[in-house]
């Protein structure tokens, strides 16, 4: 028989949620320990006391994805809305959709494309020497050209990451569709929606479970690692380490907050593709639940800039080459017995909600189906009430 197992969660946020109701649906024990005030991490939503819209605290959070089995985990916990993110660019004091997509492209030329003639005609403004394209700008100018990566690309990107776009990696653009029909669906996922009541309704009802603990307000300190048969580390990898090989690289956020009467902008997203403009985006939330009516708004301007002590790290920052940091901090978190490292902030990856979920199922499947070890088979702990 499989001992019951305290299992000790730095993080409830995505990851740890979905482990510790995994584990917890098997009998064991999990205390999840939370620095902020709420659940849910940086998708925490929560209304407006006034306008009643549902505001993304942390910044907007779409769901989407072509995994069944998450789309079915997530619905288990809260209803999901049909959602379709249509992002608008504001670049040079005109409006376009992205991504970019047929509309766009005949806008910005002047033209009247059709998708073949389209499709032509960006296939010969491409760089085509570049035929292994190694970072962000060699993948623009390879496939778009200079004219739309330097228009819609290269100032976002440089006030997103603070980094020339020929150091970032390739890898980033990819996720970024180019489309020779009117499509102005931001995403191209089988399953896109928004949680009717918000995502931190969502992860209270998967936490609610006899055998999880969740402390608020409280950090779990790599020292309590002993007190707890397993530990899963959402937090920063680097942090776990104190720091003491130096600081990895991450992106925060600022949020330039206000309120007006009516529609602000017509849309859920804008982004302002301008280097001279300071903000990255402004995000109007009462948008993100298409399915209510509001008469007041609330709407986000958003920077970026580096994280210093004390910010929320949002993005890991990799580049193309100078990642040994990184990995010496990944061998040290391999090498721990008790540990495991997961989420974007403790594998140190960008990962859209969907692919968290799929990763934190993967991981606890992984782990119960791991052969118990000897100091587990062999210590009695006392079965958790289950009223």
């Amino acid at each position: 028989m499989t001992p019951t197992l305290h299992i000790g969660m730095a993080g409830a946020g995505l990851s740890c949620a979905v482990i510790a109701r995994e584990l917890a649906e098997r009998g064991h024990r999990c205390t999840l320990f939370e620095t902020r005030p709420h659940v849910a991490g940086n998708c925490h939503t929560e209304r407006d006391p006034a306008s009643q819209v549902m505001v993304h605290t942390y910044g907007p959070h779409i769901f989407h994805t072509d995994d069944d089995e998450v789309w079915a985990l997530v619905n288990r916990y809260m209803t999901f809305m049909p959602f379709v993110n249509r992002v608008k660019a504001t670049v040079q004091g005109r409006v376009y959709s992205l991504p970019i997509n047929l509309h766009t492209i005949n806008q910005f030329f002047g033209k009247t494309f059709s998708p073949a003639e389209a499709q032509a005609f960006i296939t010969s403004l491409a760089d085509t020497s570049i035929t292994d394209p190694q970072s962000f700008e060699e993948q623009a100018l390879r496939f778009i050209g200079r004219e739309l990566y330097e228009a819609f690309f290269r100032g976002y990107t440089l006030k997103q990451w603070e980094v020339d776009p020929r150091k970032l990696p390739a890898a980033i653009l990819k996720r970024l569709p180019v489309r020779f029909n009117y499509n102005d669906n931001y995403f191209f996922h089988k399953h896109q929606g928004m949680p009717k009541d918000g995502y931190t309704l969502m992860v209270q009802r998967m936490l609610d479970h006899p055998n999880i603990t969740v402390k608020l307000n409280t950090a779990l300190s790599p020292a309590q690692v002993s007190d707890f048969d397993h530990v899963f580390w959402s937090g920063p990898v680097d942090g776990f380490f104190g720091n003491d090989q130096g600081a990895l690289p991450y992106r925060t956020l600022d949020f330039e907050r206000f309120e007006a009467e009516g529609d602000v902008q017509g849309c859920a997203v804008m982004n302002y593709c301008d280097e001279e403009v300071p903000f990255t985006r402004i995000t109007e939330h009462q948008h993100f639940s298409p399915w209510e009516t509001h008469t007041h708004s609330v709407c986000y301007r958003e920077f970026s800039r580096t994280c210093q002590p004390g910010d929320v790290p949002y993005y890991p920052v990799h580049l193309t080459e100078g990642d040994e940091l990184l990995k010496a901090y990944q061998a040290r978190a391999a090498a721990q017995k008790n540990v495991t490292f997961v989420g974007r902030l403790g594998t140190y990856r960008y990962m859209d909600m969907d692919v968290t979920i799929r990763a934190a199922l993967d991981c606890a499947a992984a782990f119960l189906a791991r052969p118990a070890r000897a100091s587990e088979q062999t210590t009695e702990r006392a079965t958790p009430q289950t009223a």
